[in-house]
């Protein structure tokens, strides 16, 4: 049994001993709680491309910190997990449709998300950064310094960093991908100045591309807190939801998966209220 398995058993059972007197059926027994109950499992939506946080391994078997909170949250629950891959912009349809349960995909919790479901959290707070090859990129200081067509960005379709680029960079060249890593391919071999994603993802690419030439822009300085996002109607998932993550940070849990994931640089990641956080340096 490695440590993230024992820390797992551990938490879980602290979860079951405290939080297993909400789980119940609501109305006509048709809440987000009694349904889990019901099918004996947890279904999580999650776009399982954007590496450390949620990502596909060549097996198939979908990994990443996003994914080990939702285990830990099954386990809590006494049920399965079952993942549910889908495009990134297509998770929230998903969730208001009722096909999952919960979204755990390095989701950035915005006003307009928060107008069509629920958010818990943030577990992690980030922001946006650019991976480069061009020096002209990584010595860029404000954001006018970017916002030129020669400006070529890659981003993911539908995300907080296509927001970021079409509002605060409008004269940037846009290219979309549905997979971060067909946009790092695209600035490895060239075809883009650069791509656009969140901290933890650059952090991630660095580590496992030591030889590709790339730096990271980190200057672009905005606030992104991370969050799950439920069901905006179900008031008693919500409370329990809230409960389980406040139990994951009260334990230590929550650090520990940090820890697995982005090892030498989770020191980096953790801020003073002990959820993951952003370097100063971002």
């Amino acid at each position: 049994m490695n440590k993230v398995t024992r820390i797992f058993t551990l938490t879980c059972t602290l979860l079951l001993a405290t939080l297993g007197n909400l789980v119940q059926a609501g109305d006509n027994g048709t809440s987000t709680l009694a349904r889990i109950e019901q099918r004996g499992e947890l279904v999580l939506g999650t776009s399982a491309n954007m590496p450390p946080m949620t990502y596909k391994q060549p097996s198939g078997k979908v990994i990443g910190l996003d994914v080990d909170i939702a285990r830990v949250m099954a386990s809590a629950l006494d049920v399965k997990l079952n993942i549910t891959t889908m495009p990134f912009d297509e998770l929230i349809p998903a969730l208001q449709a009722g096909r999952i349960d919960v979204i755990i995909s390095n989701m950035t919790i915005t006003p307009e998300r928060n107008r069509s479901v629920a958010f818990v959290g943030p577990y992690m707070h980030s922001g946006k950064c650019i991976i480069t090859k061009q020096e002209s990129l990584a010595k860029a200081e404000k954001s006018e310094d970017l916002n030129t067509p020669k400006t070529h960005i890659v981003t993911l379709q539908g995300s907080t960093s296509e927001q970021f680029i079409r509002t605060l960079l409008p004269e940037a060249t846009v290219t979309t991908t549905d997979d971060l890593q067909k946009g790092i391919k695209m600035v490895k071999e060239d075809k883009v100045g650069g791509m656009m994603t969140d901290y933890p993802v650059c952090l991630s690419t660095l580590k496992n591309y030591p030889d590709a030439g790339f730096v990271s822009l980190f200057s672009l300085l905005n606030y992104e807190p991370i969050g799950i996002a439920v069901a905006g109607n179900d008031t008693l998932f919500i409370n329990w939801t809230e409960n389980f993550l406040e139990r994951l940070d009260g334990t230590g849990t929550l650090d520990e998966i940090g820890a697995h994931w982005f090892g030498e640089f989770a020191n980096a990641l953790s801020g003073d209220d002990g959820k993951t956080d952003k370097a100063d340096t971002e």
